[in-house]
């Protein structure tokens, strides 16, 4: 997309969208509450109504605004013009109808939040159809797509390389890890031995704190023992209530190292990228964040659904922000010392927190690269994550965060002065 992202047609787009969703909000308002549509089925029915007469506006609003030029003849536009774009945002739409409309609804969002956030999302996936297919003269051929990257635009074409300028900073001496732990006895061993083995193997100093999250099972004792097998080890209770955020924020208030990396108790995480984590940040970034949706990245046994879930999620929040990062909600991060310092306090008590550390430290102006990573789903345990509990919590701290980018003026953003490099021991 060459930084379209950033350019005063994405602002055009944006700003035709919110006329277009207004009409859509119009419409389905009428059909609801005037004429009873008051059913999931009718629910459904009046979304569909409502999308296409906002679409058949959003056409002429984009046509005569964004991408100006070419043919009006009447026939012209009537019969080759918009149906072409009607094919254009035929996929935004079948994503909006079949998947995000009935899953916030099923989650118990207002149909008016429904219908703004169905909007967002479905005019995102028509900005980038339109602008590489439709109203764009270049007629060059899709680029591949890599496994699972087909199921989300790439907005960038080597995401690998330096994203934005970063200044040398210091080395990284001792790297500490981050594990949230709650009832986790049959995960919990395999993980840190894996973790460990790497780690030594490349010779990395190294600390491995692990947050017992009031866990009822025999976690809390198997760390003990792990303490006393491995020095690198050693394990805290939460001292907040119950909760993934919590936990993570107990472990940011008591690592000691001088970069940290959040890593699951479930053994999803790669110990390899744990070492490119390292050898990245060691170049010189703030944060390094991995992406399982761009070439060499990988899922391995995720749920449909919840990919499904997770790929709407991360292109609403990579459009908002207007972001390369197109993986955002995953956990499995690093992070300098400086930067959990620079974006403290944090405010989430769960899964949300993975949200809001990303989205903290770009907002705030901290360096930051892009690298893929490999996933696995658990293969023990249970996983903590609630989706119909945590939708709400994710949508609250998105605009929370984007809240703070566009009206707090800079005011929390880091103040960039000389920084000394330290040489390694």
């Amino acid at each position: 997309m060459n930084n379209n992202i950033l350019s005063g047609k994405v602002v055009k787009f944006l700003l035709g969208g919110g006329v277009a969703t207004a009409i859509n909000l119009l419409l389905i308002f009428l059909l609801i509450e005037k004429l009873g549509f008051d059913t999931p089925f009718l629910h459904n029915v009046a979304n569909i109504i409502s999308i296409e007469l906002s679409l058949i506006a959003s056409f002429f609003i984009y046509r005569i605004w964004v991408w100006r030029g070419g043919s009006w003849n009447w026939f012209n536009v009537l019969f080759k013009q918009l149906p072409l774009y009607h094919v254009s945002a035929g996929t935004a739409i079948i994503v909006r109808v079949l998947f995000v409309f009935p899953l916030l609804d099923w989650l118990g969002v207002s149909y008016g939040v429904n219908t703004m956030l169905g909007a967002l999302i479905s005019a995102s996936l028509n900005f980038i159809i339109s602008d590489r297919f439709v109203f764009s003269n270049n007629k060059n051929q899709p680029k591949e797509a890599y496994f699972p990257e087909a199921l989300t635009p790439a907005l960038v074409e080597d995401i690998t390389r330096p994203l934005i300028s970063h200044e040398k900073r210091h080395k990284i001496n001792l790297l500490s890890l981050v594990i949230p732990a709650h009832n986790e006895e049959d995960c919990i061993v395999n993980t840190i031995n894996n973790i460990s083995q790497h780690l030594d193997q490349r010779q990395i100093n190294y600390e491995i704190l692990v947050v017992n999250d009031n866990s009822r099972d025999n976690t809390e004792s198997i760390l003990q023992s792990l303490q006393e097998e491995n020095s690198r080890v050693r394990y805290i209770n939460n001292y907040y209530p119950n909760g993934f955020g919590f936990a993570v924020r107990c472990g940011l208030e008591n690592f000691k190292g001088d970069a940290v990396a959040i890593v699951m108790a479930d053994n999803s995480d790669s110990p390899e990228n744990m070492i490119d984590y390292y050898n990245k940040i060691q170049e010189g970034y703030d944060c390094v964040f991995g992406s399982r949706f761009i070439k060499g990245g990988k899922v391995i046994d995720y749920p449909f659904y919840k990919l499904t879930v997770n790929r709407m999620a991360n292109l609403f929040i990579q459009v908002l922000f207007g972001l390369p990062l197109n993986d955002t909600t995953n956990a499995f991060k690093m992070y300098r010392r400086e930067v959990i310092e620079g974006i403290s306090p944090l405010i989430s008590h769960h899964f949300n927190l993975t949200v809001e550390l990303p989205l903290k430290s770009i907002v705030r102006g901290y360096s930051y690269a892009i690298i893929p990573i490999t996933w696995r789903n658990r293969s023990a345990g249970i996983s903590k994550l609630k989706l119909k509990e945590m939708g709400s919590r994710y949508l609250f701290i998105v605009l929370y965060t984007w809240l703070e980018k566009h009206l707090s003026r800079g005011d929390y953003q880091r103040k960039k002065v000389p920084i000394k490099v330290k040489s390694s021991d």
